[in-house]
């Protein structure tokens, strides 16, 4: 039987694919536990990978041609 090869994700070239990080704030609450925030890409949202090139022309002629 054949295998069918997906298409690699496209990774985001802002953050390498690692879309979140924790960032302590450098103190710890009442039960000892650090307190941190969580801190998402801006161009991926924090999912790590963009949308297929298909999908963004897409989305471009959409836009370019609904407008009035």
């Amino acid at each position: 039987m054949p295998q069918h090869r997906h298409a690699p994700a496209r990774i985001c070239p802002a953050c390498d694919g690692f879309a979140s990080a924790a960032i302590t704030l450098g103190g710890r609450d009442h039960h000892g536990h650090r307190r941190t925030i969580t801190a998402h890409c801006r161009t991926c949202h924090g999912t790590g990978t963009l949308p297929s090139a298909r999908a963004l022309l897409n989305a471009a002629a959409d836009a370019a041609f609904t407008r009035r």
